[in-house]
């Protein structure tokens, strides 16, 4: 009888009770990643003297490596503006960068979708690409009061505008079928046909720039294979994704300038 009543109520009065069962549901959600931060933290006070100045050094030795990279990016960022000032080209759009804690992934949508630890209160947009140090996550599909829904690459509903490494042509990308806890995967349409690509020599895919909503160069994964599409005009392919988006625990949303 209640599914019966649910299937002729509108459709405004569904999102209403959608929404206010998510928001209802968060702090449980948050409040067990919370639970689970403490535990990791005890978990770590457990370990030795010795593999805690182990780990110690391994963080001297990363942090000097960070270092040198910061200088090097400044360096090259001021050599970017140098030249835009030269060519009079407009200054490139910037992103301020919201780190954020993944509360869950929805096990009946394992390469659909996760949950992260923050949302509106944090100026979280809609539609905000989501980073990580391989590349891409995905994008905000929902943002909430202090939690925020990513759909990811591996979603088959999310496309992007995207180069092979090397070249400028764009194509484009979309996300695959993939089978819980399998390999993550994608395809590609319209690249051209003089593009090769194998399983013993792939392909990096980038982002192009094109769309706004993702800066240029940021990986998407591996081209594996290529075939010759119905048309014959272009190629069709498959995309290996980076087997760590199954392991996250912190992503970075980037959210343009100007947003609060």
């Amino acid at each position: 009888m209640a599914f019966a009543v649910w299937l002729v109520l509108p459709v405004a009065v569904k999102s209403v009770a959608r929404v206010s069962f998510f928001e209802m549901t968060a702090p449980i959600r948050v409040a067990a990643s919370y639970v689970g931060d403490l535990q990791r933290f005890w978990a770590l006070r457990l370990h030795s003297k010795d593999e805690l100045i182990e780990a110690g050094r391994d963080m001297a030795r990363i942090n000097a490596q960070y270092s040198v990279s910061m200088q090097q990016n400044g360096e090259l960022q001021a050599e970017v503006e140098r030249l835009q000032a030269l060519l009079k080209m407009p200054p490139i759009e910037g992103f301020r960068f919201e780190h954020a804690r993944v509360v869950e992934r929805d096990f009946s949508s394992w390469w659909q979708r996760m949950i992260i630890r923050k949302g509106s209160d944090y100026g979280i947009p809609l539609g905000a690409p989501v980073v990580y140090s391989g590349g891409v996550v995905g994008r905000v599909s929902e943002v909430h009061a202090y939690t925020s829904v990513v759909q990811l690459t591996s979603d088959p509903g999310l496309r992007i505008a995207c180069v092979v490494d090397g070249d400028p042509r764009p194509i484009s990308y979309q996300g695959a079928e993939n089978q819980v806890f399998g390999a993550a995967k994608g395809v590609i349409e319209f690249v051209p046909l003089d593009i090769y690509a194998s399983a013993t020599m792939p392909k990096r895919l980038a982002t192009s720039g094109l769309g706004g909503v993702y800066p240029p160069g940021l990986t998407i994964g591996r081209i594996t294979h290529v075939e010759p599409s119905a048309d014959g005009l272009f190629k069709t392919g498959e995309v290996e994704l980076d087997p760590r988006l199954s392991e996250l625990t912190e992503v970075t949303v980037l959210v343009p300038e100007g947003e609060k």
